[in-house]
């Protein structure tokens, strides 16, 4: 209910989803005579849809710290609680960040062994798989040296289950490759990292920079909060600059429009490459249960994007394997039982 475009954008991401998949409940949570209207004007939505009545809601401006104390008439108070009973798989969410991992806290705990939860997003890459995996894009603007490790543990844990890699490449993001470059906690992390590689079951590669995002140098982009949260909207920017000029340039001339014309199913794949919506959804890790995050702004597109990835994940096992992952220090060895590649489902 707390996303910019209200909650019949989430249930036409809902419809996309039941077009193609007739095997995945739904419980939404909100003002049930609002959304009961809603559901029962669009095709066989109902049969998959359950509502939990949940009158309030959580703003975008809202603090965390007063949603904590006074959110529990809410509805994202409700879907985590779904998830916390285990009604629920997993929580999707496209409102307050900061209160949605506040109460993701607060009601399904932190992993034994976990200090920071982090937010891991997927990013376009040159890697055969099509994506790397960043973290932390914003769930804690701080990280020290020891939490750059447990993102790092988590993170390969994340390309592992979800991206099908048995050793994942992992990078720590600087504003250098050279060792004595970066902050205090980034020369310790660089240190330890080498040997935390060797029991951990990833490759270390060392420092990566802002270039190396989108490479096929790596597979996981270790970094904090701040930086990691800028990193995203850049990228989403740039990414809507780029289409928004290409749509400027083969309108400009009637040879440019033929031209357009004749390209359309190579802009379109082009199209599909840089649309921010289509790999929407953060995962918080770290949490006795799994919270993906959807874009405030997301549109139709965009939420089904979300609930497909929160489907991949929970068909993977994903949050089974990371607390043991987080438990033991060691990843299940054995991966033939993987399902596909979640990029695969995003094309």
């Amino acid at each position: 209910m707390g996303g910019d475009q209200g909650h019949e954008v989430v249930l036409n991401g809902i419809a996309r989803v039941l077009k193609k998949r007739e095997d995945v409940f739904f419980i939404v949570h909100g003002p049930a005579k609002t959304l009961e209207k809603l559901i029962r004007r669009k095709k066989r939505l109902s049969e998959f849809v359950e509502v939990r009545d949940a009158d309030d809601v959580v703003t975008m401006d809202a603090k965390p710290s007063m949603v904590m104390r006074n959110g529990k008439g809410t509805s994202m108070w409700s879907a985590i609680d779904s998830v916390r009973e285990k009604e629920a798989s997993v929580v999707v969410s496209c409102g307050n960040t900061g209160a949605l991992m506040a109460l993701s806290m607060l009601r399904l705990r932190k992993l034994p062994g976990v200090n920071r939860p982090a937010i891991a997003c997927l990013w376009p890459s040159r890697n055969e798989g099509g994506f790397n995996v960043m973290l932390d894009v914003g769930a804690d603007i701080r990280a020290d040296e020891t939490d750059l490790i447990q993102f790092a543990k988590m993170g390969a844990s994340y390309a592992r289950n979800g991206l099908g890699i048995a050793s994942p490449r992992i990078g720590l993001l600087n504003v250098g490759t050279e060792d004595h470059k970066g902050r205090p906690e980034l020369k310790t992390a660089h240190d330890l990292f080498p040997a935390v590689a060797e029991t951990s079951q990833f490759d270390y590669v060392g420092f990566v920079e802002g270039g190396d995002l989108p490479s096929d140098k790596v597979d996981v982009i270790v970094t904090d909060g701040f930086t990691g949260n800028v990193a995203l909207k850049t990228a989403e920017g740039t990414a809507g600059l780029i289409r928004e000029f290409l749509s400027q340039a083969f309108k400009a001339t009637p040879l440019s429009r033929i031209a357009a014309f004749l390209a359309i199913t190579s802009l379109r794949r082009l199209g599909k490459r840089i649309d921010p919506r289509r790999v929407n959804g953060g995962v918080f890790l770290g949490l006795n249960g799994t919270v993906v995050k959807s874009h405030g702004s997301a549109d139709a597109t965009g939420v089904a994007a979300a609930l497909k990835l929160a489907i991949r994940l929970t068909e993977s096992g994903f949050n089974e394997r990371l607390a043991a992952r987080v438990a033991s220090g060691l990843e299940p060895g054995h991966y033939a039982d993987q399902p596909e590649a979640i990029n695969e489902q995003m094309q």
